[in-house]
């Protein structure tokens, strides 16, 4: 571990399981919105495979050939900036934390003067809200450089949000370390050239991870390794 320059950190499912409040979020959009739609856990479970939760909705609205006919770019648009809002609301409520020897990891790898970084598909709202909620004002400034999913045009598995943090953090991919805990974020990793650190989390936590660097429960035990050597 501590011969990486850099630590880039997924969001969601990594950094904190959040993915049950994008759900709720989703489905209280849906119904402020009428549109009669409600994603149970299985449901989202395979919705997840795709990622962006614009591009998740169009999928789903496509799916069996019939959306709403008022459902437009424009109607998806302002649903997404609801649900985005609305997620932000149940972040600040305090109703996620962040996971287990994420904190400690954090303030191992700032000791050892390694840089932190995000590469997420998730919008930078998302981002900030969690940081903000789990870390305080602090939150958002420990990482530099923060790729969103409006930073880029493909998002994971495409390996663009990591081609563009490594040319923003001006590093080669083999003094980085990206932490994922899914398939998709492997592949977008591993595509750009950094080796990868899966901590299982609750939505993808029996997904194949072949090529890994290593595979976790959680990241506590990789933060006493951190500290102590």
């Amino acid at each position: 571990m501590k011969d990486f320059s850099a630590l880039i950190f997924d969001v969601d499912g990594t950094l904190a399981e959040t993915e049950e409040i994008h759900r709720r979020a989703f489905n209280e959009s849906f119904a402020h919105f009428g549109l009669g739609w409600h994603w149970s856990a299985e449901l989202y479970a395979e919705l997840l495979l795709v990622t962006g939760g614009k591009e998740r909705m169009h999928h789903f609205a496509a799916r069996d050939g019939k959306p709403p006919a008022d459902l437009t770019d424009e109607r998806l648009a302002e649903l997404h900036r609801y649900k985005t809002m609305r997620y932000g609301e149940l972040i600040a409520a305090g109703t996620c934390a962040l996971r287990p020897g994420v904190i400690a990891l954090l303030n191992a790898a700032r000791a050892q003067n390694q840089r932190l970084a995000i590469a997420t598909t998730t919008s930078r709202d998302n981002v900030d809200a969690l940081l903000r909620a789990t870390l305080g004002e602090r939150g958002p400034g420990l990482f530099d450089p923060v790729v969103a999913g409006e930073d880029v045009v493909n998002k994971k598995p495409a390996p663009d949000v990591y081609l563009k943090a490594l040319d923003l953090l001006g590093l080669p991919a083999c003094e980085c370390l990206a932490i994922e805990d899914s398939r998709n974020g492997l592949i977008a990793a591993s595509s750009a050239g950094i080796p990868v650190l899966i901590t299982r989390s609750a939505y993808f936590r029996h997904e194949t991870f072949d090529g890994a660097f290593a595979i976790v429960e959680d990241l506590t035990e990789l933060a006493e390794r951190q500290l102590t050597g």
